[in-house]
């Protein structure tokens, strides 16, 4: 990773140094741009992939928080996979089977439940929050390059005029 002195002016994040950017050629350059395009789109596509989970993990925590001791023997669709439901009925209104991930299950109580759906939303948000602001370095890095391509572009056809 690489940070910018070309047009950015905050101090490189831990792990990444600094470059001056008006020292690199036009080709340099470009290659850097589409290196910072190649992690930008790896970490929108990651955040992506986080909004999914973040949005499973708060539906299935809504899903738990309407198990109360009336809904006992009430019907339900019970999913097999994503697009199939059988219909079953509620039978144990104090216990719950949680997917923990990679075909594994557990049974939990209802208290415990919402306690794992509710760290599970907070520990992907923090990540969705650290991605968030890295794509933000990333873009203001992106930003800089293309100014300094701008800037070298300008200056190579007022030479050749």
């Amino acid at each position: 990773m690489s940070g910018c002195s070309g047009g950015v002016s905050s101090q490189p994040a831990a792990g990444m140094q600094q470059m001056d950017l008006t020292k690199l050629s036009l080709q340099q350059l470009a290659q850097l741009k589409q290196h910072v395009f190649q992690e930008l789109t790896i970490l929108q596509d990651s955040l992506q992939t986080l909004k999914i989970a973040q949005t499973k993990f708060v539906d299935s925590g809504e899903c738990v928080e309407k198990i109360t001791p009336d809904t006992k023997g009430k019907e339900i669709l019970v999913p097999l996979t994503g697009s199939i439901y059988v219909p079953g009925f509620i039978a144990d209104t104090e216990n719950v089977i949680i997917d923990i991930g990679t075909g594994y299950y557990i049974q939990k109580d209802v208290v415990g439940a919402k306690d794992y759906f509710k760290r599970k939303v907070e520990f992907v948000t923090e990540h969705m929050e650290k991605i968030q602001s890295m794509g933000i370095e990333k873009t203001k890095i992106k930003d800089a390059i293309c100014e300094v391509i701008e800037e070298k572009t300008s200056q190579s056809a007022k030479v050749n005029t």
